[in-house]
């Protein structure tokens, strides 16, 4: 069949938007894309327009990235380049250099289809004459995703439903991603070009798998065509943001059960007036791996390793740790950490049976 499932979400996103929008009522939709999620698979057609693009490897692709990101003053050109972890080896001593670009190049693939699918919303947004009383915010979950697939993994099938049998995992040069009966990742290597100029990647918490691409749009409201913020926010400010915008607000109980109270703060005020967020301190926990950022500073421990201290206005690249010279703010971070662990009961990992991906 021609279905694509990034393809049938847009499509489905778009009636959702047919239905609603003639309605007296704000509504709320909520567009969640798999792609660019392995396994790496996209119409042939779309991959094509990307089978020579990543030719050249990733660390040629990551200083690209890198200097476009200066360029357009996304990133801060005196901060330092991390270097890359150990499993990352030079796209020189790399074998198969086709096969490893495939692999990119379907990732690309898979973006591009996105892309058309947010284009086909927002024309129907316009289309429906409702696109200047409307907020967009698009941000992707977590960073790069450099998981290595593993045949026997839960999730990863050994059948198409038709009764195909499924190629699954990386180790196989000959088996080249693409299509729905080979399920493959793009890798470590990959996933730091994702996460130009970060460290590390989704599962951790340093800054390439706690930072995320985010839009917000909004015409008559976001300040400034194209303008960049260096304000902090965090996933937890999405639910205010959008409570506020509605001009709704956010129940003390529902169904006779007391609510947890929200514990973000709306983005309205940095998209509509520019303004800073008020200074507050932010923590992370995800299988083991921690962190916590007060101001320009962050603790963050890969686990099961010692706490590192980066200052993030000129470091944010997590490049050098600099939690020998600061001992006394290592000890005070640390110490909001565990009291924010304790609250939220945050539980020691491993937990039962680790996850090993």
């Amino acid at each position: 069949t021609n279905f694509y499932y990034t393809d049938a979400i847009s499509d489905h996103a778009v009636a959702d938007i047919d239905k609603y929008a003639g309605g007296k009522k704000p509504f709320f939709l909520y567009v969640a894309y798999t792609a660019p999620h392995w396994p790496l698979q996209a119409p042939s057609e779309t991959i094509g327009k990307y089978a020579n693009r990543y030719q050249g490897g990733w660390d040629r692709l990551r200083e690209e990235r890198r200097q476009k990101q200066i360029k357009l003053g996304l990133i801060d050109p005196d901060w330092p380049v991390a270097p890359p972890p150990t499993n990352v080896i030079a796209w020189a001593d790399t074998p198969n250099h086709l096969w490893e670009a495939n692999r990119m190049a379907v990732y690309a693939a898979m973006v591009d289809r996105m892309d058309q699918g947010i284009g086909k919303i927002f024309q129907t947004l316009k289309d429906q004459h409702i696109a200047k009383d409307t907020l967009v915010l698009f941000l992707s979950d977590n960073g790069a995703c450099a998981e290595n697939i593993e045949p026997e993994w839960y999730d990863v099938p050994s059948r198409r439903p038709d009764g195909r049998p499924v190629y699954s995992g990386n180790k196989d040069p000959g088996q080249f991603a693409g299509t729905d009966d080979i399920w493959q990742s793009y890798g470590p290597a990959w996933a730091e070009v994702s996460n130009t100029p970060f460290r590390l990647y989704k599962h951790w918490a340093h800054e390439g798998g706690v930072s995320s691409p985010f839009i917000a749009w909004w015409p008559g409201h976001v300040q400034g065509k194209g303008k960049i913020t260096d304000a902090v926010g965090h996933v937890i400010d999405l639910m205010p943001t959008c409570l506020e915008a509605a001009g709704a607000s956010y129940p003390k109980s529902f169904n006779h059960h007391e609510l947890t109270a929200l514990e973000g703060k709306s983005l309205l005020p940095v998209l509509t007036k520019g303004k800073a967020q008020e200074d507050r301190t932010l923590f992370w926990e995800h299988e083991g791996n921690k962190a916590v950022r007060s101001g320009k500073w962050k603790l963050v421990s890969q686990y099961p390793l010692d706490w590192e201290l980066y200052d993030m206005e000129s470091n944010r690249t997590e490049a050098r740790d600099v939690a020998a010279e600061n001992p006394g703010k290592v000890t005070d971070l640390k110490g909001l950490y565990e009291a924010w662990a304790k609250r939220c009961g945050v539980a020691d990992w491993p937990i039962g049976n680790p996850v090993t991906k």
